[in-house]
């Protein structure tokens, strides 16, 4: 079936006063590819998505709690929802609104009802990424229904599914906890009721608070709305009730947001105290809300694309031919999506989502592995739009079997590390993300077990956050085991526990990279008595495999 002969898309209505029919607006001639119209389902449909589902779970659930090494921003979530529920505050420490805490809001939120709550899934970082992948799961029906109604085609979302359930990217970084993989469900899900099948005002209202639940789980979703807007607009323009939609959508998205400022209001931490935002004297008396967002829009870590970057050691490395790909795929839905903005806005929608989050991300601020992981949907998106767009004069079938030969090269082929590469012994072996005998976290679980065994629990310890709840919320319990970076910017830890002398520390914990992360930390000479007490230490206890090294180092 061409594109011009597949079934267009209702027109868009919404409700009207009880007793009387809806009232449909008058179209305007679209193509199959405007967000106005979209064909049904259908079994065929059906089937696909339940595949795209099940291929998911197999990809993003095997090996799920040993593959990746836990990190440290998941442990700092994890530590945060374990202050929601034990102590019900943000955070065990200073909360500095570094980031909006809906993400562990939704963590604390999961972890609370289960019935050994953060221990269910064996440590509290497990019990997260099982929620990352019924999250994915999510998503990925989510994904797979917005492409199917912005192109029209169901191979177009099953190509965009296929990308976004099987590349290295995706299943490296969105088993993880991390507020990204939360924050772009609700992005998705936004997008998915502004495309609703029958547009209603409930519908524009759902989509307002899921923008709004995106925002405070991770503010970088701001980059999105002008997209969203758009959507709506185009899709209420016409309708009765417009003037409903537009207002209430804003307001709902407006909640979230708002209770977030509120919080910072009541406890008097909106506004610097002066209203003073010199960023070479922060503010002494208490955080600031505003002040934050001030010194984090002016932070500057270079440009992604400069030498040594991580899209140069972590993301080409883990898939650059879907990156390659996917960018000329977002050229190309931009260029058809301004070119035709009534019959292309499906292009145009996800064109210019994709070409913000880039602008996000190559801006120059501070810029870490896992930002691209928002970018992995967006270009699964643009692929699968694109392709099906590139393929569309062939038959049904010979675009299946096209499209089928092309991901089975992908699975196969070792250079591309999906299913197969090539090991550092020169063979070909299951890649990373599928190796059963690759346990990565189970060195973690064996440094754990040492300290339990071997170091006293009212020891003062240095760490990384990654092992956070471990001490914390199993018994033994090591109240004095702080974070790094605590322990050097958090006064309560740094001079009331430490006094910053590094002869009060018993134990250091390393973890992989982390004193790569300690020495990029000491800018200012904030962690210079903990890197002393590094030097007076002795090391008692190591593991490693590849380029992971764990060590215990005794103090003194």
């Amino acid at each position: 079936m061409s594109r011009e002969t597949r079934p267009r898309l209702v027109v868009i209505h919404d409700e009207e006063p009880a007793g009387q029919s809806p009232s449909p607006v008058e179209p305007k001639p679209q193509s199959a590819a405007t967000a106005g119209e979209f064909p049904r389902l259908g079994r065929r449909g059906g089937s696909a998505l339940g595949a795209a589902v099940l291929t998911g779970l197999l990809t993003h659930g095997w090996h799920l709690f040993q593959y990746p090494l836990y990190l440290t921003d998941e442990g700092i979530y994890m530590q945060r929802a374990w202050s929601l529920v034990r102590r019900t505050s943000l955070s065990p420490y200073t909360y500095d609104y570094d980031h909006a805490p809906g993400g562990w809001i939704q963590l604390a939120g999961w972890a609370f009802p289960l019935p050994n709550q953060f221990e269910t899934f064996g440590n509290a970082v497990n019990t997260g990424r099982f929620l990352m992948l019924l999250v994915h799961l999510a998503s990925v029906a989510l994904l797979f229904e917005i492409v199917r109604r912005l192109s029209g085609s169901v191979l177009a979302a099953s190509v965009a599914a296929f990308f976004y359930n099987v590349s290295p990217l995706a299943v490296y970084y969105q088993r993880q906890v991390l507020l990204d993989n939360l924050m772009m469900f609700w992005v998705l899900l936004s997008l998915y009721l502004l495309l609703c099948r029958d547009l209603r005002v409930r519908h524009a209202l759902g989509a307002g608070a899921a923008l709004g639940i995106a925002l405070i789980t991770k503010e970088n979703a701001l980059f999105f709305v002008p997209s969203l807007v758009y959507l709506l607009q185009r899709r209420v323009k016409g309708s009765t009730q417009r003037r409903f939609a537009t207002s209430l959508w804003p307001f709902a998205t407006a909640i979230p947001v708002g209770a977030y400022v509120l919080y910072a209001v009541l406890k008097n931490e909106l506004l610097p105290t002066g209203f003073d935002f010199d960023l070479s004297n922060p503010p002494a008396d208490h955080v600031s809300l505003l002040y934050t967002l001030w010194w984090q829009l002016n932070r500057n870590q270079g440009s992604p694309l400069s030498s040594g970057s991580f899209l140069y050691t972590s993301w080409i490395p883990k898939d650059g031919l879907f990156l390659l790909f996917g960018l000329l795929a977002m050229v190309a839905a931009l260029y058809w999506g301004f070119k035709d903005r009534q019959k292309n806005i499906g292009f145009l929608v996800v064109g210019t989502m994709a070409l913000a989050y880039a602008f996000y991300i190559v801006r120059g601020s501070v810029l870490l592995d896992f930002y691209i992981a928002p970018m992995v949907p967006l270009l699964a998106m643009s692929i699968g739009m694109v392709g099906d767009r590139l393929l569309d004069r062939l038959r049904t079938r010979l675009r299946i079997v096209v499209l089928a030969t092309a991901g089975a090269m992908l699975l196969l082929i070792p250079a591309t590390h999906y299913l197969l590469t090539v090991n550092t012994e020169g063979h070909v072996a299951i890649a990373d993300q599928y190796q059963p005998r690759l346990n990565l976290t189970r060195m973690q679980e064996q440094q754990v077990a040492w300290i339990r065994k071997n170091v006293p629990a009212d020891a003062r310890i240095i760490m990384d956050d990654d092992l956070w709840s471990d001490l914390h919320d199993v018994r033994p319990f090591y109240p004095y085991a702080h974070s790094h970076w605590n322990a050097s910017s958090d006064p309560d830890v740094r001079d009331k526990l430490f006094g910053k002398n590094w002869q009060n520390v018993d134990y250091i914990v390393m973890s992989n990279k982390m004193l790569q992360s300690m020495e990029g930390n000491n800018g200012d000479g904030r962690e210079n008595w903990i890197l002393t007490a590094l030097k007076h230490s002795t090391k008692v206890w190591e593991t490693s495999q590849g380029d992971i090294k764990l060590q215990i180092y005794r103090v003194g």
